[in-house]
């Protein structure tokens, strides 16, 4: 017969070893779900976050507003349009990156970091400066490549001024 509603039977519990403690596998089991959903969304690889020159990163860019002119960025400065600065999830700021579309125009800038954005959609925001020369001014949002070429402080590999017009 089957027991009455809210009567609970007790019965063996297949987690538990006799001994009222989990089963060892099952703490394996559990770090394995653990580890693989922290890797999972970890967010910017460990290249990004230090800054570590050559690393490169493709996926979208978009620019400041320019109702931003004058508001303090991330790391305290005034954010100005008409120099070339940007915004990065995770690099650390004063890092040195050379932004290049991808599509058929190949436009390319070096931008500093000096400020923070998230990076669900996008991997980068520019200043109006570095959008202009990037001409991406009325698609408002370019697929790029980016490669960090100088490090926070001045170590610097080549800065390419080529800025194709």
């Amino acid at each position: 017969m089957a027991p009455a509603y809210g009567h609970v039977e007790h019965q063996a519990n297949d987690d538990v070893a006799g001994h009222g403690r989990a089963r060892p596998w099952h703490h394996f089991l559990a770090f394995v779900a653990l580890a693989t959903a922290t890797a999972s969304c970890a967010g910017p690889r460990a290249e990004l976050r230090e800054g570590r020159l050559g690393t490169e990163e493709v996926g979208m860019a978009t620019y400041y507003s320019p109702r931003l002119a004058g508001h303090k960025t991330a790391n305290g400065e005034r954010y100005d349009r008409t120099k070339l600065t940007a915004a990065h999830p995770a690099m650390p700021f004063g890092t040195k990156v050379r932004v290049t579309r991808t599509d058929g125009n190949r436009r390319e800038v070096v931008v500093r970091i000096n400020d923070r954005c998230a990076g669900r959609k996008k991997i980068i925001d520019l200043s109006e400066a570095a959008a202009r020369r990037l001409d991406m001014m009325r698609a408002g949002k370019v697929r790029v490549r980016i490669e960090i070429v100088g490090e926070p402080g001045g170590g610097s590999a080549h800065e390419s001024p080529r800025h194709r017009r």
